[in-house]
Protein backbone atom coordinates (compact mmCIF):
# COMPACT_ATOMS: atom_id res chain seq x y z
CA UNK A 1 0.00 0.00 0.00
CA UNK A 2 2.70 2.21 0.42
CA UNK A 3 4.83 1.89 -2.63
CA UNK A 4 1.36 1.69 -4.57
CA UNK A 5 0.51 5.06 -2.70
CA UNK A 6 3.98 6.80 -3.43
CA UNK A 7 3.93 5.39 -6.71
CA UNK A 8 0.81 6.96 -7.85
CA UNK A 9 1.45 10.43 -6.53
CA UNK A 10 4.86 10.00 -8.34
CA UNK A 11 3.13 9.22 -11.76
CA UNK A 12 0.59 12.12 -11.29
CA UNK A 13 3.07 15.12 -10.51
CA UNK A 14 5.84 14.23 -13.32
CA UNK A 15 2.74 13.80 -15.65
CA UNK A 16 1.27 17.33 -14.24
CA UNK A 17 5.11 18.84 -14.30
CA UNK A 18 5.15 17.17 -18.47
CA UNK A 19 1.68 18.92 -19.22
CA UNK A 20 1.70 22.44 -16.96
CA UNK A 21 5.27 23.29 -17.16
CA UNK A 22 6.39 25.52 -20.00
CA UNK A 23 10.16 25.98 -21.01
CA UNK A 24 11.45 29.53 -21.41
CA UNK A 25 12.15 29.63 -24.97
CA UNK A 26 13.72 32.87 -24.67
CA UNK A 27 16.83 31.91 -23.13
CA UNK A 28 18.38 29.77 -25.41
CA UNK A 29 21.48 28.38 -24.08
CA UNK A 30 25.16 29.77 -26.02
CA UNK A 31 26.21 26.61 -27.16
CA UNK A 32 24.46 23.02 -27.43
CA UNK A 33 25.98 21.18 -25.12
CA UNK A 34 26.12 17.65 -26.95
CA UNK A 35 24.62 16.31 -30.35
CA UNK A 36 23.84 12.80 -29.25
CA UNK A 37 25.31 9.85 -27.53
CA UNK A 38 28.68 9.70 -28.99
CA UNK A 39 29.47 13.32 -28.12
CA UNK A 40 28.38 12.46 -24.77
CA UNK A 41 30.84 10.14 -24.26
CA UNK A 42 33.60 11.55 -25.87
CA UNK A 43 33.10 14.79 -23.71
CA UNK A 44 33.00 12.57 -20.81
CA UNK A 45 36.27 11.00 -21.97
CA UNK A 46 37.75 14.62 -22.45
CA UNK A 47 36.63 15.38 -19.20
CA UNK A 48 38.50 12.48 -17.27
CA UNK A 49 41.53 12.90 -18.78
CA UNK A 50 41.96 16.05 -17.31
CA UNK A 51 44.53 15.77 -14.39
CA UNK A 52 42.59 17.39 -11.62
CA UNK A 53 39.83 15.36 -12.26
CA UNK A 54 41.61 12.31 -12.45
CA UNK A 55 42.60 12.80 -9.01
CA UNK A 56 39.53 14.14 -7.66
CA UNK A 57 37.37 10.56 -8.90
CA UNK A 58 40.71 8.44 -7.48
CA UNK A 59 39.92 10.34 -4.38
CA UNK A 60 36.13 10.00 -4.26
CA UNK A 61 36.12 6.57 -5.64
CA UNK A 62 38.41 5.41 -2.30
CA UNK A 63 37.18 8.19 0.68
CA UNK A 64 35.14 6.15 2.07
CA UNK A 65 36.37 2.76 2.50
CA UNK A 66 37.01 3.64 5.92
CA UNK A 67 33.29 3.61 7.00
CA UNK A 68 32.12 1.02 4.56
CA UNK A 69 31.46 -1.48 6.65
CA UNK A 70 29.58 0.13 9.36
CA UNK A 71 27.06 1.72 7.00
CA UNK A 72 26.56 -1.81 5.85
CA UNK A 73 26.84 -4.20 8.23
CA UNK A 74 25.60 -2.71 11.35
CA UNK A 75 21.94 -2.92 10.94
CA UNK A 76 21.65 -6.46 9.29
CA UNK A 77 24.19 -7.54 12.74
CA UNK A 78 22.18 -5.64 15.21
CA UNK A 79 18.87 -8.21 13.42
CA UNK A 80 21.51 -10.78 13.98
CA UNK A 81 22.28 -10.10 17.76
CA UNK A 82 18.31 -10.00 18.03
CA UNK A 83 17.10 -6.81 17.90
CA UNK A 84 13.78 -7.10 16.27
CA UNK A 85 13.46 -5.85 12.09
CA UNK A 86 10.37 -3.78 13.36
CA UNK A 87 11.70 -1.75 15.81
CA UNK A 88 14.96 -1.24 13.54
CA UNK A 89 12.68 0.02 10.90
CA UNK A 90 10.71 2.51 13.32
CA UNK A 91 14.08 3.84 14.81
CA UNK A 92 14.06 5.11 10.70
CA UNK A 93 11.34 7.27 11.58
CA UNK A 94 12.95 10.20 13.47
CA UNK A 95 15.99 10.26 11.35
CA UNK A 96 13.62 11.87 8.53
CA UNK A 97 13.06 15.30 9.78
CA UNK A 98 16.78 15.52 10.57
CA UNK A 99 17.34 14.49 6.92
CA UNK A 100 15.55 17.39 5.72
CA UNK A 101 16.94 19.94 8.16
CA UNK A 102 20.24 18.73 7.70
CA UNK A 103 21.21 19.71 4.18
CA UNK A 104 19.44 23.26 4.60
CA UNK A 105 22.00 23.79 7.97
CA UNK A 106 25.14 22.44 6.48
CA UNK A 107 24.73 24.08 2.78
CA UNK A 108 25.20 27.45 4.93
CA UNK A 109 28.80 26.01 5.44
CA UNK A 110 29.33 24.71 2.30
CA UNK A 111 28.62 27.83 0.21
CA UNK A 112 31.84 29.33 0.67
CA UNK A 113 35.09 29.38 -1.37
CA UNK A 114 35.70 25.62 0.11
CA UNK A 115 33.16 23.12 0.61
CA UNK A 116 35.55 20.55 0.80
CA UNK A 117 36.44 21.72 4.56
CA UNK A 118 32.85 20.17 5.76
CA UNK A 119 34.08 17.12 4.15
CA UNK A 120 37.20 16.64 5.86
CA UNK A 121 36.42 17.56 9.06
CA UNK A 122 33.31 15.53 9.36
CA UNK A 123 35.61 12.13 7.62
CA UNK A 124 37.51 11.67 11.71
CA UNK A 125 33.87 12.04 13.42
CA UNK A 126 32.33 9.54 11.09
CA UNK A 127 34.77 7.13 10.89
CA UNK A 128 34.62 7.45 15.51
CA UNK A 129 31.40 6.38 14.71
CA UNK A 130 31.84 3.18 12.80
CA UNK A 131 34.12 2.00 16.31
CA UNK A 132 30.65 3.55 18.19
CA UNK A 133 28.55 1.16 15.84
CA UNK A 134 30.59 -1.64 16.59
CA UNK A 135 30.37 -1.32 20.27
CA UNK A 136 26.55 -1.27 19.52
CA UNK A 137 26.57 -4.47 18.09
CA UNK A 138 29.09 -6.07 20.64
CA UNK A 139 26.78 -4.25 23.61
CA UNK A 140 23.66 -5.81 22.45
CA UNK A 141 23.61 -9.63 23.84
CA UNK A 142 24.98 -8.08 27.13
CA UNK A 143 21.55 -5.82 27.63
CA UNK A 144 19.24 -8.37 26.27
CA UNK A 145 16.51 -9.89 28.09
CA UNK A 146 13.32 -11.98 28.07
CA UNK A 147 11.42 -8.98 26.74
CA UNK A 148 13.88 -7.41 24.16
CA UNK A 149 16.47 -4.52 24.72
CA UNK A 150 15.50 -1.85 27.29
CA UNK A 151 14.54 1.57 26.59
CA UNK A 152 17.74 3.02 27.21
CA UNK A 153 19.80 0.75 24.79
CA UNK A 154 17.23 1.80 21.94
CA UNK A 155 17.53 5.70 22.98
CA UNK A 156 21.82 5.16 22.41
CA UNK A 157 21.26 3.48 18.97
CA UNK A 158 18.80 6.45 17.78
CA UNK A 159 21.30 8.87 19.17
CA UNK A 160 23.85 7.32 17.33
CA UNK A 161 22.07 6.97 14.29
CA UNK A 162 21.69 11.10 14.40
CA UNK A 163 24.79 11.46 14.90
CA UNK A 164 26.00 9.11 12.28
CA UNK A 165 23.36 11.01 9.55
CA UNK A 166 25.32 14.21 10.71
CA UNK A 167 28.45 13.56 9.52
CA UNK A 168 26.86 11.76 6.52
CA UNK A 169 25.16 14.40 5.30
CA UNK A 170 28.21 16.91 5.87
CA UNK A 171 30.08 15.04 3.90
CA UNK A 172 27.42 14.37 1.09
CA UNK A 173 26.63 17.88 0.59
CA UNK A 174 30.12 19.06 0.60
CA UNK A 175 30.82 16.91 -1.70
CA UNK A 176 27.86 17.92 -4.09
CA UNK A 177 28.83 21.97 -3.61
CA UNK A 178 31.77 20.90 -4.31
CA UNK A 179 30.65 19.18 -7.70
CA UNK A 180 28.52 22.49 -8.37
CA UNK A 181 31.08 24.63 -8.04
CA UNK A 182 34.21 23.51 -10.45
CA UNK A 183 31.95 21.92 -12.88
CA UNK A 184 32.08 23.93 -16.07
CA UNK A 185 28.88 25.65 -16.70
CA UNK A 186 28.83 25.38 -20.31
CA UNK A 187 28.80 21.87 -19.95
CA UNK A 188 27.50 21.88 -16.43
CA UNK A 189 25.05 19.21 -16.46
CA UNK A 190 27.44 16.89 -17.72
CA UNK A 191 30.25 17.64 -15.92
CA UNK A 192 28.33 17.28 -12.70
CA UNK A 193 26.55 14.05 -13.56
CA UNK A 194 30.37 12.32 -14.51
CA UNK A 195 31.28 14.17 -10.92
CA UNK A 196 28.19 12.87 -9.02
CA UNK A 197 28.45 9.28 -10.11
CA UNK A 198 32.15 8.76 -9.17
CA UNK A 199 30.95 9.85 -5.65
CA UNK A 200 27.91 7.60 -5.77
CA UNK A 201 30.44 4.48 -6.96
CA UNK A 202 32.91 5.54 -4.37
CA UNK A 203 29.98 4.52 -1.64
CA UNK A 204 28.58 1.54 -3.16
CA UNK A 205 31.89 -0.29 -4.14
CA UNK A 206 33.21 -0.44 -0.45
CA UNK A 207 29.79 -1.40 1.15
CA UNK A 208 29.17 -4.22 -0.82
CA UNK A 209 32.90 -5.36 -0.80
CA UNK A 210 32.27 -5.08 2.80
CA UNK A 211 28.82 -7.86 2.78
CA UNK A 212 30.91 -9.45 1.11
CA UNK A 213 33.94 -10.03 3.97
CA UNK A 214 31.16 -10.30 6.02
CA UNK A 215 30.78 -14.30 6.13
CA UNK A 216 34.70 -15.27 5.67
CA UNK A 217 35.98 -12.61 8.55
CA UNK A 218 33.34 -14.08 10.66
CA UNK A 219 34.58 -16.71 13.44
CA UNK A 220 32.81 -19.53 13.79
CA UNK A 221 32.89 -22.34 16.59
CA UNK A 222 30.86 -25.45 15.96
CA UNK A 223 29.51 -26.31 19.24
CA UNK A 224 29.01 -30.29 19.69
CA UNK A 225 30.54 -31.40 16.87
CA UNK A 226 34.16 -32.27 17.16
CA UNK A 227 36.32 -32.03 14.25
CA UNK A 228 34.05 -30.26 12.25
CA UNK A 229 34.78 -26.86 10.93
CA UNK A 230 31.84 -24.25 10.11
CA UNK A 231 34.19 -21.43 8.58
CA UNK A 232 31.77 -21.83 5.31
CA UNK A 233 28.11 -20.95 5.19
CA UNK A 234 27.61 -24.86 3.52
CA UNK A 235 29.31 -26.47 6.71
CA UNK A 236 27.76 -24.71 8.90
CA UNK A 237 24.66 -25.94 7.71
CA UNK A 238 25.92 -29.46 7.88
Amino acid sequence: DFLFFWGAVFLITTTLVAFLKKENEELIPAKEETKGITDTYKLLFSIIKMPAVLTFCLLILTSKVGFSAADAVTGLKLVEEGVPKEHLALLAVPMVPLQIILPLVISKYTAGPQPLNTFYKAMPYRLLLGLEFAFLVWWAPKVKHEGGFPVYYYAVVVLSYALHQITLYSMYVAIMAFNAKVSDPLIGGTYMTLLNTVSNLGGNWPSTVALWLVDPLTVKECAGAQGHACATAAAAEV
